[in-house]
């Protein structure tokens, strides 16, 4: 953990192993490519990716494991004691789909309604994981990123004079096995890569934030998305809520990271 830490405050990222177990992996697999078949974004099809947000409300399978030990100790360390899960994500890499472009995610993404303005401050306020359901390989269009970019006070979604097509030199794909976690601070350019094999690549996108991190503007129906998002025409992610009945279902240790996103909670 030590090690992991010292990677994600130098480098921006680390790699985080097992935190699924190899025999429960492929079930999970599974269980969450049958959801995006079935509740994928159609227009993320069509640029060769599937694509499911809130997935944690159509899908339990993985649950078991956002609270896992080693995770809460990097988050925890980063973020604060009061840790939540901002962002659940299934996202699918098929085969034949481009590489896209550079860019930090929520809130640093300066093409979000919802984004701190660049320059932004050098702090870390969100954590960004992807959970390897597949290999990621350099074939299979593991992610690509910018060591050390994480520092920068914009990226390339804010006209930081980068185009986010340019390839950069040092820009490396991380790789890793089933079961593996990719952990980011959330500001670190970072881009798709192209799938090149004939399989799709599996992953969630997990993203944990401290308490002050105000995320209503991720929420259908908030006050927040209306006047930044709805009101002004302007775009953003959406982050459905997390229904009541599936909230309660979920492991005890887990229910403290959704607490805030069940449906119907006071806006």
């Amino acid at each position: 953990m030590e090690r992991c830490l010292l990677n994600l405050r130098v480098n921006g990222w680390c790699l985080v192993k097992r935190v699924i177990p190899t025999d429960c992996v492929g079930a999970i697999r599974r269980a969450v490519s049958e959801t995006v078949v079935t509740h994928g974004n159609p227009e993320s099809l069509k640029k060769g990716t599937g694509f499911v947000p809130g997935v944690i409300a159509h899908n339990q399978e993985f649950a078991p494991y956002l609270a896992h030990p080693r995770l809460m100790i990097i988050a925890r360390a980063l973020l604060g004691a009061h840790v939540r899960i901002s962002f659940t994500s299934a996202i699918v890499n098929n085969p034949g789909n481009v590489r896209g472009g550079w860019h930090a995610d929520w809130p640093y993404n300066q093409n979000n309604a919802g984004h701190m303005e660049a320059p932004y401050p050098d702090a870390v306020s969100h954590l960004t994981s992807l959970w390897m359901l597949s290999p990621f390989t350099c074939e299979n269009g593991g992610t690509l990123v910018q060591p050390g970019s994480h520092r920068s006070d914009n990226n390339p979604t804010g006209n930081n004079g980068i185009s986010p097509d340019e390839e950069l030199p040092g820009e490396l794909q991380a790789t890793g096995s089933e079961g593996d976690v990719l952990v980011m601070d959330s500001r670190l350019w970072h881009a798709s890569a192209a799938n090149e094999t004939t399989e799709p690549r599996v992953a969630l996108a997990v993203r944990y934030a401290p308490w002050w991190l105000n995320t209503d503007v991720l929420m259908p129906g908030s006050d927040e998305r209306a006047r930044l998002v709805d009101e002004p025409g302007a775009t953003d992610n959406v982050v459905p809520g997390v229904p009541k009945d599936v909230f309660k279902k979920l492991p005890e240790d887990v229910k403290p990271l959704y607490r805030h996103w069940v449906e119907g909670r006071v806006k």
